[in-house]
């Protein structure tokens, strides 16, 4: 990471020639230093992704100014874009049930800098870890769920979640499933950690589900969340080598230390503007 300001411009377009020419060219007409690039052409879509950090004092404008003289090429290339300035620090509500490894992962990355964010609040269907998020001076809401008061607890998330102005929310193990309305208020903005290499054991118990099936390998997934239960576009895979004597426990226990790290890893990829997505795919510039 970069020490001096940058901005982070990440976009995708039809696929055709010239679309690197014209947009480094906008940059140089304007003196823009590009610290780091990447760009891939998919084949399969004919869609173009690119990524470009720019530093940003090298401008003679500031970023609305940028967007304002940026958006006639953005137009002509047909570009879906976002610009992002490395001086703001993105917001990130985390959501928890009753396992602490992922949020107790996250809180120790955010107060050691290691993830540059701000947590405005931790939202979860139980007060377990109440006194543990406010001892790190974090907001804690407690929303029960419950099958009788679920559209009442999800409009009180939302809420909640509109009030501190979250740039993107994550469920670190949060055990409940979201509303179709909550889903789609947040498009592209709600990272999940599902312990399984998905595709393989959506849904409930998978680790239960991979020892039944006596698989050789345990994994877990970083992904988005849609109204579709573990189907989003996924972010971040790893997986750990198991064998016949583990048992369902065994693979629980494995399984919490790549729960957390891909979680990290898929939302740092994510808040630095990292992720593109294109459908029910990603491309993820590392």
């Amino acid at each position: 990471m970069h020490r001096d300001r940058f901005y982070t411009l990440a976009a995708s377009c039809p696929d055709r020639t010239g679309i690197i020419a014209r947009v480094t060219g906008f940059l140089a007409e304007h003196k823009g230093w590009i610290l780091e690039s990447s760009f891939h052409a998919d084949d399969g879509s004919s869609r173009y992704f690119m990524r470009i950090e720019i530093k940003a004092d090298s401008l003679p404008f500031m970023l609305a100014e940028f967007r304002d003289r940026f958006r006639p090429v953005a137009d002509e290339l047909h570009l879906d874009w976002k610009i992002a300035d490395s001086a703001v620090k993105k917001r990130v509500v985390v959501l928890v049930s009753k396992q602490e490894h992922c949020l107790y992962d996250l809180l120790a990355r955010w107060q050691s800098k290691e993830l540059d964010i701000e947590i405005p609040c931790v939202i979860s269907n139980h007060d377990t870890f109440k006194g543990f998020v406010e001892w790190h001076g974090i907001p804690f809401h407690h929303v029960p769920v419950t099958p009788e008061n679920k559209p009442k607890a999800y409009a009180e998330m939302h809420r909640l979640i509109d009030e501190v102005h979250a740039d993107s929310i994550v469920l670190a193990r949060y055990m409940q499933i979201l509303s179709p309305e909550l889903c789609e208020a947040y498009p592209g903005r709600i990272l999940n950690i599902h312990h399984s290499f998905l595709p393989s054991f959506v849904g409930a118990k998978p680790y239960h589900q991979a020892y039944q099936r006596g698989v050789k390998l345990i994994g877990a997934t970083c992904h988005y969340v849609t109204a579709e239960l573990d189907q989003g576009p996924i972010i971040e895979q790893d997986v750990i080598r198991i064998d016949h004597s583990d048992s369902p426990d065994d693979m629980v226990r494995y399984g919490k230390d790549i729960e957390k790290t891909v979680l990290a890893r898929g939302l740092r990829y994510h808040l630095e503007d990292r992720v593109l997505v294109h459908g029910n795919k990603t491309v993820v510039f590392r």
